[in-house]
């Protein structure tokens, strides 16, 4: 444990619930934890304002985890928003694809996501990446599978010539079990946090408060949050 607490790590963080947890999960584990997010025509771009104000209130409102927080960074990936044609970067339902795929799949988008982290990671000397992917969900996203990600792993730390670890705490988390984790790390201070800045709403609706937080209600994104939620407050008050 303690050569773990030694080491630094990069998470990727969107704004959302899944990547603040993963961040919260970084912030207990390592000596120092910087941040990076991806701008790249998405359409739920509010995620980014989101990110600002969940990095600002983790420094204030969580004192054990401020110094540990360093640096933000944040990179344009218009190109990827350019080349896909999918449900997250333009204006298309969202339904499954013949390929068994929700048309919100970006093709390539977490592998770009990877590979550009363990970038900035190399050159501010940081050996952990922290990703928030998981297999528990209804997408069956191929760049969240966890054979997808050690691969990747190991093709980075091989390019780079460094090791490199992918981590990813919520792989085997179904959305309640990410709401207790949070619980976990930060009581219930920290599930306020998330329910009420971060943005899960493929639509972009940042609006629309709801007891799980802001989104539309009705994207598939919007209802394994409310499931979850809803399962995790059962199990609270069981």
């Amino acid at each position: 444990m303690d050569d773990i607490m030694e080491r630094k790590a990069l998470v990727l963080f969107s704004g959302g619930q899944d990547s603040a947890t993963c961040l919260a999960w970084a912030l207990d584990r390592y000596a120092q934890v910087e941040t990076v997010g991806f701008h790249y025509g998405q359409r739920h771009a509010v995620e980014l304002d989101c990110r600002k104000v969940v990095l600002e209130r983790l420094k204030a409102e969580f004192p054990a985890w401020a110094p540990r927080l360093g640096a933000d960074h944040m990179l344009d990936l218009a190109l990827l928003g350019q080349v896909s044609d999918t449900a997250l970067t333009q204006d298309r339902e969202i339904q499954f694809a013949a390929s068994g795929l929700p048309t919100t799949f970006v093709p390539g988008r977490n592998l770009l996501f990877f590979t550009f982290a363990a970038a900035v990671a190399y050159r501010r000397g940081l050996s952990v990446l922290v990703g928030g992917m998981c297999e528990t969900d209804y997408s069956g996203y191929p760049d969240c599978r966890d054979n997808t990600l050690k691969a990747l792993q190991v093709a980075i730390s091989l390019g780079l010539d460094a090791p490199m670890v992918v981590e990813t705490p919520l792989m085997w988390l179904d959305k309640a079990q990410t709401w207790r984790m949070a619980k976990d790390l930060g009581g219930a201070a920290l599930v306020e946090l998330i329910r009420t800045e971060t943005h899960t709403c493929y639509l972009g609706d940042h609006t629309t408060q709801n007891a799980w937080g802001y989104g539309c209600g009705q994207c598939p994104a919007c209802d394994l949050r409310r499931k979850g939620y809803e399962i995790f407050n059962a199990t609270e008050a069981a």
